[in-house]
Formats: structure tokens, C-alpha cells, sequence
């Protein structure tokens, strides 16, 4: 017998009520009453009609109750990776059960159950009909929520035993005729005999006592109360609560609070219980990929049931790569070690996605799941951990989405966004402040206070309607994040976070994250293929553009990272963001190309704090470095769209304070700069009267014009404040450091310098030597004639570009030599200048045409007609070798004005480009000519120039 449609048939009632009520509208209320009660009493009427249909059909079709004693053999589960090649887990058919009797089980075991899973179980008769009703009226009205109900123990017990787990009206109702049918046939203590021998404990336990022996190591008669509601809490979802302990935990002890509630145990034992800590000794063997193999399982389970998945004989093909995931597992282990015995860190987890799909190709959860001492079986890629800054991509994003640009004036200054609440004063990860910075610079530096002001710009909720459509799921708490949320203030999960920053790598496409592609049962037929969806675009292609522009730029974080390292992978465009959090228990390093998105966590399991100093940089980022490479080598290099050209209506969105005025100025006189100012005394300073950007702009709507009273919004004053008082900090800081002003908090002056004018230039004349005058000899005495209406401060001579001499005092002469001066022509430029640099120069051409010099010495040290004293003695002579390649060595003489004798103080044969001589013996006082004495190569031996100095005692 058919089943008959039950939506439609409703669905036909209510419109024709509908009708009815309508016509009713247009005559007199009595009939409308009428109308109205009969549509209700037909709607009524059909409701019934259609539940006793349905119960009838379902009754005739329903198996045996006999059916609890039946087993049909199990078959066991194989998962593979992506190519159906590498088995990576088989769920085998032997199911563990021992048969246990009421009567051994504790009875706080057996209470713990009631408890959590059907408190009124004494009461009933095998179902809660409200459950089942509410259930049943939201399934045919299409409504996913809500659309189960609490069953009783009767009902999960056929649910395990007969009918099965598939999610329709038509189980539930069977499940519940059922129920009602064991109750009529088994007494209560029967019935829960049944259920602790039948119900699934995960891994292949059936039973409680098969449970306790595999979870405890005991017989359920010697498991303690803790123990008890451990395995009262694991029916509801076995492999979803073994595969995470936390969320184990936390039922347990609601398990306990519910007996204490009920009166089955007090307060103090429930408290003692909670004490306890959560230890299973249940292991796996012969598995590969174990976070992930686990995670498909709990997938498989909330589809198809956990009997199912453990007895079927599925064969599943996963999403994972094989190949990556042995890299994925290398260097997480490599890494994680690395940093357990250096970082304080002792636990690492990778997740990598394919973008252009949404498949997780990779999943390490820890890096050894068999370690217990680093909690190894805890997958951290599905744990709720602080992203720290490796969140902030999404908040500028949000602030794109919003109007605002990546050229976006941010101060990074010192604020107080309290707005009225209690303080909060963040600041940057190296404690400094860089002003005036673009969005763009902010995010590249990672700086924090910018951040948090474009959070506010963009608004919290819009930020958290973005992390929505790019599908996280742990933002539940909005009211309680505010301003902290962009620097990791709530907390993502890994998977997660990994897969929004594979949709900014498919340019702002989504696909559903996917581990699972295909499902057969044991006789070969498709339970399930997965179909890739149409991508989602959830972001503008344009806006996520910028973000990977910014994160792929290891040029512009240089500022704050340094170039060149663990963000960056040679020859091929990355974008990678970095996230650590303030108490550095969590390191963080996301990134990606265009076909591949990864995620890497490290920190430890029990929330302990890393070395300080280490995060996503030190900690994270040469794991996600090692794996990109391997996984990237022999791909393609794929680059990234462009930045898009950004131009907008206000300076303050285009990379200029509106507050600020660039100008030269005459440093002399402090007024603007004129063509007569000379170069050398022009300065360009910014004058500020500076302001945030919420004196420019709506923060709601930043390219509207700007708001006639920016200080009705809450934070101005505080950004204000913060901008002043930077801008202060930082003059008093240059004036400390004797630096040259750069800007000035005021405005710019209006008057233009007048001490630098032509009439004010010197009178300059060279007198000798004479234009196009032929020198021959090596030397220039130079004589001027100069003046200037302010006097003459300095005349400055310079040899082909390159100054030889200045003169501070009259005649302003110039005596040069140079053995080196090669003949040909030459120019010699003299400058004149009075205080203020006012200036006048004269340019004279000259020939050199003199005879080759012979080679000599120059004295280096000491100075000619210096004065030494005898206590610098052992004295150390230098001297730099003109024509050195024609000396073979060299020796110095001291004469003693007043002796006759001359005395060898040194010589030397190492012949370069200066050499050193030793004056070892300390000399008497006087007046000493040192004469160098030059031996050639070829046997002559010649004077160099002589060098006089004092000694005195």
C-alpha cells in the first residue's frame, strides 16, 4: 500500500481554509465565525485522517519486536584516501559485546543513563508523545529544526536494534509503535537490561560491559561513579565525544549535575566526580591519517548512524591527498619537535585545502597522535583556539567591503578606545608607533592599533557576518566581543580558518568544506557521491584582490618582519598572514597560492605559554614553509590578479591626511622657500593640524561627505587624542636628538625668505690662476678678490668637482699640491658665501702640463708641525705611497734640530698602497725633521718629503 503524501494533503487543506477565510472577510461576522470553525474542525479532521493513515501503513510493515535477538553479521568499513589506492582505516565487523545482567551494573551506572537520556523512564509507556508530535509537525512543514525529538531509552533501543538511523517521519513512527510494543511486552528492568547489552559505545562496543573493559580496563561492576557518567555520555554521539575529550568532559559532568539535580547522588559526589580527570584507554591500531580518518567517521556516523558505519561494510573514498599528507605529517613532526625542545611549544596541527574544490587534502591534527603525554589524540584542528592576528585579513576586508581603501590613513598611535566603558589601550607586538600609516602598511606590519580602528570603521557585526558567509561557525557570542575581536579576541577552529583563507585564494568563491567524495555499501552500490556545488561568491573578486596583494608583499612588511623569509616561497607568489596571541599560547601561520590553502597552529594542549617571543613567526611559519614548498614543488607557478587602481573622492581614503600641508621653507629664516633660497638650506616640512579619520569621514558611510560634528561619535575624542599626543611626543623627541624637524604641529607660514636674495650674493673674482692659464708643476695658489653685503663667512675651491680647500678668514687664498694631478685639462670652481648662504661662484679652465713626478710618500700620521708628547711613544708612522710600484723598500730617519746626528727609527719592505713604521724608542724632547729615505728597484735611493714635529716630555 502506498504511502500517502502527507505535506501536500495538508498543504491543500490550509489553502482551501484559506479561501474560506477570505470569502468569509466579504459577509457578516456570525457566518465568518462559522466558517472559520469548520476550516479549523476540517483541518483538524485531516491531520487525524493522515496520522492514522500513516500509523496504519507503518503498523503493517513494521518487523518483529523478536528482531532484539537477532544478528545479522557484520561487515567492516574500509576509508580510503582520494584514489581509492591507500587504505587508510578499516572499521572491522568484529563487534565486542558481553552480555552483562542488571544486576551487576552499578546503580549509579544505570541512574546515569536515566539522567541524561530519559529522566521520566519509570513514567512513560515508551514514548513522549509531545517530542514525537512536535517532531512530526515539523517535518511536514519542511522545517530542518527541530525536527527531532528527545527519544525515550525504549526508543533509542529500537532505533539501535530494529529500525535503524535514517532521519524521516516514517522511522519515527515506527520507532515510537515500536516502543510502545516492547514496553507491553518487557518490564522496565527488561527493557534496561536490553539497552546497556544493545546500545553502540563507539569503537565497535556494544554494550556497557564491552565498554567499560575497552574504556577502563575493568568490568562495568568495578567502574566508578566519574566512570559511569563518562559512559552515560558517550550514546548520544560515541565517535564524535571519543574523538574530542573536552566536549566529553563537559557532558560527563552534566551527566553528574543532572543526578545530583535528580536526586540519584548529592552535590559533594557529584563535585568529588568532577574532579576526576577524563582518561580512556581505548586505542587505535593500523590506521593512517588518524585526525582526519576520525573526523570522516563522525561525519559518517551523523549521516548514516554509528551501527551502520561500524557494521555495514562501507567503502568510502576521502578527500585526502596521500601524498601531501605523509609531507603534512613530516614536517609537523619535524616542526613540532623543533619547537617542544626550543619553543616551550610541544604540539603542532596542519590542515591543507584545495581551493578551487573546498577538499581537505591534508589533516594533522597533532604531531603524533600516539603520544599521550602531549594529549596526541586530540584533533587541535577542530579545538577552539585564539587566532591572534592571523584574523585580521578579514577585518580590513570587511573595512573594503565597507568603502574604506588600502590606501586608508590610520594613525598607528597610542589610543584609548573606551568610548565611555573601561579602558582598553592595545598596542603593537614591538611596543612602537608608526603614525600616519595607510590600511595597507598596517596589515602588511601586522600593527594592532590600526586594526582595531578599522574594525570599528567596519563594524563588529558586519566583520562577523563576513566570517559567517565565509563559513566559521564559533562566533556565537557577538555581544561579548567588541574591539578585541580583530587581534584573536574570540576563537576559530583551524579547519575553519583555513578554509576562509581558501576562498580569498579562489578570489572570493567558496566551496562547502569536503572530506568525504564517495560511499558504497557492501554489495558495491552508491549510497552517496559528492557533486561539486556552483562556488558561492561570498567576497567581491576586486576586494580580495587587495588582501592578497597586501599578504603576498614580503617587500612592504620588511618594515616589521624582515624580507625574505619563512612567509615567502622562492620564484612563486604567496600571500601568508602570521597570528600570535598576547599570552603566547597560541602561533599561528595561514596562507596560500591559487591552488592551495594551508593552516598552521602550534602551541600546547593544556593552554600552556610558549616562549616568550615565540608565535606564528618563529613557531608556526617554518612548518607551513617546509610543507608549501614540498606540496608546490613542480606546479605551476600561478600569479595573483593585481592591485585594482584605487581612486576615490577623499584624500584621506587615497593615502593623504586631509590635516596635512607638504611645503619647503628656508631653514635660515623659517618662511617659504624662493628661487633665490639655496638648496642646501631648503627643507620640505609637513605642517599638521592633524586629525583621525573619523574628522573626515562616516564611519558608516566613508565616501559621503564629511560629518558636520565628528565629535557626536563615541570614539573621537579618544582617536584625536591619540593622534595629538603622538604627533608631540614625537617633536619633543626630535628636538632631544639635536634631528632636523621634519613636520610641525601648526600652520604653514605664509611669508616667503628674504634673506636669500641676488643683491645680497657676494662679489667674487679669481686673480690668479688666470683662465685657460697652462700650470707646470703639480701646484695651485689660488688668490680672489671677495665681498658680500652681509661679509664674506667662507670661500669654498673645489678640483673638478670634488673640494680641495676652504678659507674661513681674509684673503680667502688657496694653496694646493698634488703629486697625482694627472696633466689635461681641468677646472677649478670657487664659491663664495656669506652667513646665510647666500652664494656666487666662478668657474676658471685650466691646463696641467708638468713633468712626471718621482715616487715619495705622503704623510698620513702624524700630522705636519704637530706636536706629540713622549708618553704616545712606541709611536706608530703612516704614510700613503705615491708610485709604489718602483719602491723596494723604505727607512725613516729622526734629525733633532740642534744634532748633528741623524738616527734610524724604522723601515720597511712590505710595499703597498700606505704602509706603517714603528717609532719604537722614546725620544728625547725637541724639535724633529722624520726623513724619509726611498730605495728604489732599480738601486737609487731618494728623498721623500720630510715631515716635522715637537716632542715633549
Amino acid at each position: 500500500m502506498p504511502l500517502p503524501e502527507p505535506k501536500k494533503l495538508v498543504h491543500t487543506v490550509v489553502h482551501h481554509t484559506q479561501t474560506a477565510l477570505h470569502h468569509a472577510k466579504k459577509i457578516n461576522p456570525r457566518r465568518a465565525l462559522r466558517i472559520a470553525i469548520g476550516s479549523a474542525l476540517l483541518l483538524g479532521i485531516a491531520g487525524a485522517l493522515i496520522l492514522a493513515i500513516l500509523v496504519a501503513v507503518v503498523n503493517s510493515q513494521l518487523p518483529n519486536p523478536d528482531k532484539l535477538t537477532d544478528r545479522v553479521v557484520a561487515q567492516s568499513t574500509k576509508i580510503y584516501d582520494r584514489t581509492g589506492k591507500h587504505l587508510l582505516y578499516e572499521i572491522f565487523n568484529n563487534e565486542r559485546r558481553t552480555l552483562v545482567e542488571l544486576e551487576e551494573i552499578p546503580t549509579y551506572a544505570v541512574y546515569a543513563t536515566i539522567a541524561i537520556e530519559d529522566k521520566k523512564f519509570f513514567e512513560h509507556r515508551g514514548i513522549r508523545w509531545a517530542s514525537v508530535l512536535r517532531a512530526a509537525a515539523n517535518n511536514i512543514l519542511g522545517r530542518k529544526e527541530g525536527s527531532g525529538g528527545a527519544s525515550t531509552i525504549t526508543q533509542q533501543l529500537v532505533k539501535n536494534a530494529i529500525v535503524g538511523n535514517e532521519r524521516t517521519l516514517i522511522r519515527k513512527i515506527k520507532e515510537a509503535i515500536l516502543a510502545t510494543k516492547i514496553e507491553k511486552t518487557y518490564t522496565k528492568n527488561q527493557i534496561l537490561k536490553l539497552y546497556f547489552n544493545e546500545i553502540a559505545y563507539g569503537s565497535s562496543n556494544y554494550g556497557i560491559e564491552a565498554a567499560s573493559q575497552a574504556y577502563f580496563g575493568k568490568t562495568v561492576h568495578d567502574i566508578t561513579l566519574a566512570e559511569a557518567a563518562t559512559l552515560a555520555a558517550l550514546p548520544k554521539a560515541p565517535t564524535r565525544y571519543l574523538n574530542n575529550h573536552e566536549a566529553l568532559n563537559v557532558r560527563r559532568d552534566y551527566v553528574l549535575e543532572a543526578m545530583a539535580e535528580q536526586g540519584y547522588i548529592t552535590p559533594e559526589q557529584a563535585q568529588t566526580a568532577k574532579q576526576i580527570p577524563l582518561e580512556l584507554k581505548a586505542r587505535l591500531a593500523n590506521i593512517e591519517a588518524p585526525h582526519f580518518v576520525l573526523y570522516v567517521k563522525e561525519r559518517l556516523t551523523e549521516r548514516f548512524g554509528e551501527k551502520i558505519v561500524e557494521t555495514g561494510g562501507l567503502t568510502v573514498i576521502t578527500s585526502l591527498d596521500y601524498d601531501l599528507q605523509k609531507i603534512a605529517e613530516e614536517e609537523v613532526k619535524k616542526g613540532g619537535e623543533y619547537n617542544a625542545k626550543n619553543n616551550n611549544a610541544s604540539n603542532a596541527a596542519l590542515v591543507a585545502i584545495d581551493p578551487k574544490t573546498g577538499e581537505v587534502i591534508a589533516m594533522v591534527g597533532s604531531r603524533d597522535y600516539f603520544d599521550d603525554e602531549i594529549d596526541g589524540q586530540v584533533n587541535v584542528a577542530l579545538r577552539l583556539r585564539q587566532p591572534g592576528s592571523s584574523f585580521k585579513p578579514f577585518v580590513y576586508l570587511a573595512g573594503f567591503e565597507h568603502g574604506y581603501t588600502p590606501n586608508t590613513v590610520l594613525y598607528d598611535t597610542v589610543t584609548n578606545f573606551a568610548a565611555g566603558g573601561g579602558s582598553y589601550i592595545p598596542h603593537n607586538y614591538d611596543a612602537k608607533e608608526y603614525g600616519p600609516v595607510t590600511a595597507r602598511k598596517a596589515l602588511q606590519g601586522s600593527l594592532n592599533i590600526p586594526a582595531v580602528k578599522m574594525l570599528y570603521l567596519a563594524g563588529v557585526n558586519n566583520v562577523l557576518a563576513l566570517a559567517g558567509r565565509l563559513g566559521y561557525t564559533t562566533f556565537t557570542n557577538p555581544d561579548n566581543y567588541g574591539l578585541a575581536l580583530v587581534l584573536g579576541g574570540a576563537e576559530v577552529k583551524l579547519l575553519e580558518h583555513t578554509s576562509a583563507y581558501a576562498t580569498l585564494a579562489n578570489q572570493g568563491k567558496r566551496y562547502p568544506t569536503t572530506t568525504i567524495l564517495e560511499v558504497k555499501d557492501h554489495a558495491g552500490g552508491t549510497l552517496f557521491k559528492y557533486e561539486l556545488p556552483p562556488a558561492e561568491p561570498v567576497i567581491d573578486e576586486e576586494h580580495v584582490a587587495k588582501i592578497s596583494a597586501i599578504l603576498s608583499d614580503d617587500g612592504a612588511r620588511a618594515y616589521v618582519f624582515g624580507a625574505g623569509g619563512a612567509l615567502t616561497l622562492p620564484g612563486r607568489p604567496v600571500a601568508s598572514k602570521t597570528g600570535t596571541t598576547n599570552d603566547y599560547k597560541d602561533g599561528w601561520t595561514m596562507g596560500y597560492t591559487p591552488s592551495l590553502a594551508a593552516g598552521v597552529w602550534v602551541g600546547n594542549n593544556d593552554n600552556k605559554v610558549m616562549k616568550p617571543g615565540v608565535g606564528g613567526t618563529a613557531g608556526a611559519a617554518p612548518i607551513w614553509n617546509a610543507f608549501m614548498r614540498r606540496a608546490l614543488e613542480g606546479k605551476p607557478v600561478e600569479p595573483f590578479p593585481p592591485m585594482p587602481e584605487i581612486k576615490t573622492r577623499k584624500s584621506i581614503l587615497n593615502g593623504t591626511d586631509a590635516g596635512e600641508v607638504p611645503v619647503k621653507i628656508d631653514r635660515i629664516s623659517g618662511k617659504l622657500a624662493t628661487e633665490d633660497t639655496p638648496e642646501e638650506v631648503t627643507q620640505e616640512v609637513l605642517y599638521m593640524q592633524p586629525h583621525s579619520i573619523l574628522h573626515y569621514v562616516n564611519k558608516d558611510d566613508p565616501t559621503d561627505p564629511a560629518p558636520a560634528n565628528p565629535a557626536t561619535d563615541p570614539q573621537y575624542a579618544g582617536w584625536e587624542a591619540g593622534v595629538r599626543a603622538w604627533i608631540e611626543k614625537k617633536q619633543k623627541e626630535m628636538e632631544k636628538n639635536g634631528e632636523e624637524r621634519t613636520f610641525i604641529l601648526g600652520d604653514a607660514p605664509t611669508e616667503f625668505d628674504d634673506v636669500h636674495k641676488k643683491e645680497l650674493r657676494p662679489s667674487l673674482a679669481v686673480l690668479s690662476p688666470q683662465s685657460g692659464v697652462t700650470l707646470r708643476e703639480r701646484i695651485i695658489d689660488a688668490q680672489i678678490d671677495v665681498s658680500a653685503p652681509r661679509g664674506v663667512a667662507r670661500v669654498a675651491y673645489f678640483l673638478d668637482g670634488a673640494i680641495i680647500g676652504e678659507a674661513t678668514n681674509h684673503p680667502f687664498a688657496l694653496h694646493y699640491e698634488n703629486r697625482e694631478w694627472e696633466n689635461g685639462p681641468h677646472t677649478l670652481l670657487v664659491k663664495a658665501y656669506d652667513d646665510v648662504s647666500n652664494m656666487t661662484s666662478v668657474e676658471v679652465p685650466l691646463i696641467l702640463d708638468a713633468a712626471p713626478e718621482p715616487p715619495n710618500v705622503t704623510w698620513v700620521s702624524p700630522k705636519p708641525n704637530n706636536t706629540l708628547f713622549a708618553s704616545l711613544f712606541p709611536l706608530q708612522l703612516e704614510m700613503r705611497l705615491f708610485k709604489k710600484d718602483s719602491i723596494q723598500s723604505i727607512k725613516i730617519f729622526a734629525h733633532r734640530v740642534g744634532d748633528d746626528a741623524r738616527t734610524l727609527i724604522g723601515e720597511t719592505s712590505a710595499i703597498t698602497d700606505t704602509v706603517l713604521v714603528t717609532w719604537n724608542n722614546i725620544p728625547q724632547a725637541g724639535t724633529y725633521t722624520l726623513e724619509p729615505k726611498l730605495i728604489l728597484k732599480d738601486g737609487a735611493t731618494i728623498n721623500g718629503s720630510e715631515n716635522s714635529i715637537t716632542v715633549r716630555e
